[in-house]
């Protein structure tokens, strides 16, 4: 037999997944459960932590115990970088995933802050300069609505972004167009980029930023934007709620084999 709060537990779950409590909304508080005879403030409060883990609900203090949304944000591929949005247009490679995923969206849902920090080990690497090297940090935090989605810093050579609105001190987004439409007015037009993804446990001050549940891991993106003579303009470290997003990519299929018979 199962123990009193896995049975409570799963009732619970039940309910979450036939609708009849919607995304967003707050579960009973534990003593009002208690109250009505589910079980002691022990089961209660163990049950409301199964399905925390389980990601079925996110708890925090002030909030509650409130029912995760189940349907995570489309996180384009090489799409979102399209120079069509971003160059000719106006959308930033936030917006795209919005878009995408049939989600409102506001600008200022993205804010940032610009400032001279000393380059982090892996940015020294990156850009091959020594640690410790100044390079310009753009810190971005994005939300949907009220909840927070992810992190980017971008990092960026001095030399590259001095005189241009990527630097504003005045913390806002860059302007039309978002960073890469800066550093294409700036003779810096894009050309490719790799990206490196990682999952791991949320850092502390992750799980307060992002409001995560304790139990929830973190998807770390690591982003190296080139001009097409490889020269590197970017490096963009982002860390992102695991359950809140889903990757997508569309590619044609390499032949390596293609090119031999041509030698």
């Amino acid at each position: 037999m199962a123990p009193k709060w896995r049975e409570l537990a799963d009732r619970i779950a039940a309910r979450i997944r036939n609708g009849d409590y919607a995304p967003g909304e707050r579960l009973p508080h534990i003593r009002e459960l208690v109250e009505a005879g589910a079980g002691s403030k022990s089961t209660v409060h163990a049950a409301y932590k199964a399905l925390e883990a389980e990601g079925l609900v996110t708890s925090s203090r002030g909030h509650g115990t409130v029912v995760r949304s189940l349907a995570p944000l489309k996180r384009l591929g090489i799409e979102r970088y399209d120079k069509a949005k971003w160059r000719d247009g106006d959308q930033v490679a936030f917006i795209a995933d919005r878009v995408a995923s049939g989600r409102a969206y506001r600008r200022n849902e993205q804010t940032q802050t610009v400032g001279l920090v000393a380059a982090p080990p892996i940015v020294a690497a990156a850009y091959g300069v020594p640690s410790g090297t100044e390079v310009y940090a753009r810190a971005r935090l994005v939300k949907e609505g009220d909840r927070p989605t992810h992190t980017l810093t971008s990092y960026y050579l001095p030399e590259i972004v001095e005189g241009t609105r990527l630097i504003d001190p005045n913390p806002g987004p860059a302007g039309r167009g978002g960073g890469f439409r800066v550093l294409y007015d700036a003779g810096y037009e894009i050309d490719h980029m790799t990206e490196e993804l990682f999952t791991r446990p949320a850092a502390a001050n992750e799980v307060a930023l992002l409001q995560l549940p304790s139990s929830e891991w973190v998807i770390e993106l690591h982003r190296s934007t080139y001009t097409a003579e490889d020269l590197l303009v970017e490096f963009a470290i982002g860390v992102h709620a695991g359950s809140r997003f889903s990757w997508r990519y569309d590619f044609p299929v390499p032949d390596s084999t293609a090119n031999k018979g041509r030698q």
